[in-house]
């Protein structure tokens, strides 16, 4: 592994990369994926789209109908960019924590940080002070920029030498009163190097404490230049939007970075939620959607007589996404959703598949520029089709943890060792079977946690599943479901006898759930992530 010259004046990104023997083998196997050796991914999703395609096409629209063309994003992202410098003292390599609703301006903060060569650590507006503190401790932040509003749980981080910018107050201080007085001239980006660290992802914590993965400038155009350009195909009149965001690697690609890549526009929902997904589309003629598989279930209960005619590319990534939800989209849309599997490790999609190619349970093939293979975790060696085994993937993305010891379990032989896993179809589709720690062994048999939930879900009084193995002196584990029933249902035994029956029915009889729990909500991440973990601990 070789590293080009790095532009980082603060060398921390760099100096915490895993040792390189513990890095995944890389691929550029596409001929858009061989980068130039300086490039700054800020200066390319915007300053190039430009000047391919003019400064006065729309870019950012908002709720109320207001849009941002790319010129006026580009002078306001030109403009904080020289308050960062100036003003902040921030300089190449520095981490800057951005945190705030999706808005106009939280993107353009970010393609200021990018622009001036400093690092993003993008965080969710959800998390609360101990979450904060620990990727402040983790990253080595200094400087935070912070919507106005959500100030409180980022004051509250003890962490003395970290220097916090509101935006949108009311102060002189404030990040956009600053901006204000700036020039309107272009600012030049930073020639970073194509490796140079750009953003330090945090993962969503459903497993506990969240890791830091550190992707490049070009990762930031692999992700656009593989799976966007090649399974999404967006086109410069698409509007996209969704519910994840920015501080979720998904919603930064499906809502910044791969429309400012074609020139297309992006409807900004500051508090996206499944219900307001259908009049949303309506109103702003969405074209591309972006969302969780359970919001998916919400979109199609709120979706009534919504005019959902304009959408035409719709992702599900983020969890599994049950048969059951595909198969009721395309009876109501026409529409095949597109399943994918990404990571926060490999910061995007690798396995997915679109239009004719997509099929009801099946994640789909490896994206463009990526392979995968199923492997047997005792030997290491491929598991032969149709018999499960570790989910392995290589691309122009891959796995790099800041100073983490995790590295070495992720990574094996060169291959991303993603903790799902899969079955290989014959036709080479990949098929989700469950998180590797959610494979239940009851008395000798492998149950796939998901098949089951998957089996609960399509019963009509069933909002929302989760399925775990639970300890049993007899058989080791059994099966136990937690599941939110449809307004009205009685929690009763009666009830859980009736879902026992019809997994049983719908599923090997073996795998029905053997203990029932009724919840009123599950818990998830502020992302939408099942928690399985949370309910394992109650156990």
């Amino acid at each position: 592994m070789h590293l080009l010259p790095s532009a980082h004046v603060d060398s921390f990104a760099r100096d915490h990369l895993p040792p390189a023997p513990t890095w995944p083998e890389l691929r550029f196997d596409l001929p858009e994926l061989r980068y130039p050796d300086r490039l700054n991914c800020g200066a390319e999703v915007l300053d190039a789209t430009i000047a391919r395609l003019g400064a006065d096409r729309p870019c950012l629209r908002l709720e109320d109908g207001s849009v941002w063309s790319y010129g006026h994003l580009r002078a306001r992202t030109d403009r904080i960019a020289r308050v960062l410098v100036e003003d902040l003292g921030v300089v190449p390599g520095n981490r800057v924590l951005l945190r705030g609703a999706t808005t106009p301006w939280l993107v353009a903060c970010w393609l200021a940080v990018m622009k001036v060569g400093a690092v993003a650590v993008t965080v969710l507006a959800a998390q609360r002070r101990t979450e904060l503190a620990t990727m402040v401790e983790i990253a080595q932040v200094r400087h935070a920029l912070c919507d106005a509003r959500a100030l409180e749980e980022l004051e509250a981080v003890d962490a003395p030498d970290l220097r916090i910018t509101p935006y949108g107050g009311r102060t002189d201080a404030d990040l956009l009163a600053l901006a204000a007085g700036k020039s309107d001239a272009p600012f030049p980006a930073v020639p970073t190097s194509a490796d140079d660290v750009a953003l330090i992802a945090f993962t969503s914590g459903t497993t506990g404490r969240p890791k830091g993965c550190m992707h490049f400038h070009r990762d930031v155009l692999a992700i656009a230049d593989t799976f966007s350009a090649h399974v999404l195909q967006p086109t410069p009149d698409d509007v996209f939007t969704g519910t994840p965001p920015l501080g979720f690697t998904f919603g930064l690609g499906g809502l910044v970075v791969f429309p400012l890549r074609v020139g297309a526009s992006a409807l900004l929902l500051e508090q996206p939620s499944p219900a307001s997904l259908p009049a949303a589309i309506e109103r702003h003629r969405v074209s591309v959607l972006f969302t969780a598989p359970t919001a998916y279930r919400v979109l199609l209960d709120q979706a009534g007589e919504a005019d959902l005619s304009s959408l035409r590319r719709c992702v599900s990534a983020g969890e599994n996404l049950p048969a059951a939800t595909w198969e009721a989209f395309h009876a109501r849309t026409g529409l095949p959703l597109i399943n994918g599997i990404g990571a926060t490790e490999l910061l995007h999609i690798f396995v997915s598949a679109a239009d004719a190619d997509a099929r009801p349970g099946v994640t789909g093939f490896p994206v463009p520029g990526y392979r995968a293979r199923v492997v047997d975790p005792a030997t290491g060696e491929d598991a032969p089709d149709g018999t499960p085994g570790l989910l392995a993937v290589q691309g122009p993305t891959g796995c790099r943890y800041l100073d983490d010891p995790r590295q070495s379990t992720y990574v094996h032989d060169g291959w991303n060792l993603t903790g799902d896993t899969y079955v290989r179809d014959p036709d080479g589709r990949f098929r989700y079977q469950a998180r590797a720690d959610d494979m239940i062994i009851s008395a000798g048999y492998n149950i796939a946690g998901p098949e089951v939930e998957e089996a609960l879900l399509r019963h009509p009084e069933v909002r929302e599943a989760a399925v775990i193995g639970v300890p049993d002196e007899a058989r080791g584990q059994v099966v136990k479901a937690f599941v939110v029933l449809a307004e009205g249902v009685p929690a009763d035994e009666g009830t859980a006898k009736v879902l026992q029956d019809f997994v049983k029915s719908t599923i090997s009889a073996y795998k029905y759930p053997r203990q029932v729990e009724f919840r009123e909500a599950l818990p998830r991440t502020p992302t939408g992530k099942l928690q399985r973990f949370r309910l394992r601990n109650t156990e």
